[in-house]
């Protein structure tokens, strides 16, 4: 199972509807419980490009591409690879803001990333402007501004899942500015921005019906020790989880499987 979910500001315990706004998704509506979080895990911050883990030799005005240091991971349900980011399998170079600008289209899905801090996700819409949640937020902001010398990718195809026609991305993206606090059913800006590229209700908390058939697989590939693999019930619970161990590095020796070293 994941872990357990530890800054909760409000909880709504009646049963909703979870279905996605585009119409798109063909099985029958599912009810779950509608959990709302605060994104205060989001670190789009004032650190320097030093602390963010880049030195004078990969600077921020540096075009790119090149390389920094993280740790790789593979997801499956029912047998099924839903997500993977390995540098064997992927080009995972990063480029500076300004770079990144220059490849960006319309609903393209965008990684921040920084050493010790999860990265920071947001949808492509135009002209230097991104979709994202930030504390607590659904907001647009200036991609120059918000990466604040961390580098960046496209990561459109980091999750396995078939992406949504970009002007629905745009819709399902720009539909929800303004919503903030308990209006919000994501409980991080990976969560959302995936949300609006595939439209899975699975992103959203409380938006999948648990069972005991279906679990979710992570395995976490870390540098000179293997490969362990982590259990969740939740699509939900298995990023929050990733996403501690991008800030930490650090696994929790519970969440493993099977003593989790293959």
């Amino acid at each position: 199972m994941g872990n357990q979910l530890d800054r909760i500001t409000h909880l709504n315990y009646s049963e909703l509807p979870t279905g996605d706004p585009s119409g798109l998704e063909k099985d029958e509506l599912r009810v779950g419980v509608a959990y709302f979080f605060s994104d205060e895990e989001e670190e789009v911050d004032d650190r320097t490009p030093s602390d963010c883990g880049f030195t004078k030799e990969h600077s921020p005005a540096e075009e790119g591409p090149f390389s920094v240091s993280e740790v790789e991971y593979s997801a499956f349900c029912s047998q099924e690879c839903i997500f993977s980011k390995l540098r064997e399998n992927e080009d995972l170079n990063v480029y500076s803001a300004k770079t990144l600008l220059t490849m960006c289209k319309p609903g393209d899905l965008l990684e921040l990333v920084a050493t010790a801090q999860a990265p920071h996700w947001a949808i492509y819409e135009q002209d230097d402007r991104v979709i994202h949640l930030h504390k607590g937020e659904i907001r647009k902001d200036s991609l120059l501004e918000i990466s604040n010398g961390r580098h960046g990718r496209i990561v459109n195809n980091r999750y396995r899942y078939r992406p949504l026609p970009p002007d629905l991305v745009m819709q399902n993206a720009a539909g929800h500015l303004g919503l903030s606090s308990e209006e919000i059913c994501w409980t991080n800006a990976e969560s959302f921005a995936a949300w609006c590229r595939f439209g899975k209700r699975e992103f959203k908390a409380g938006g999948e019906v648990h069972s005991a058939e279906q679990q979710y697989f992570l395995k976490v590939h870390l540098s000179g020790s293997g490969v362990h693999t982590l259990v969740f019930r939740s699509l939900e619970d298995m990023i929050r989880e990733r996403r501690r161990v991008d800030a930490s590095g650090i696994l929790k020796e519970l969440s493993l499987v099977n003593g989790g070293k293959e």
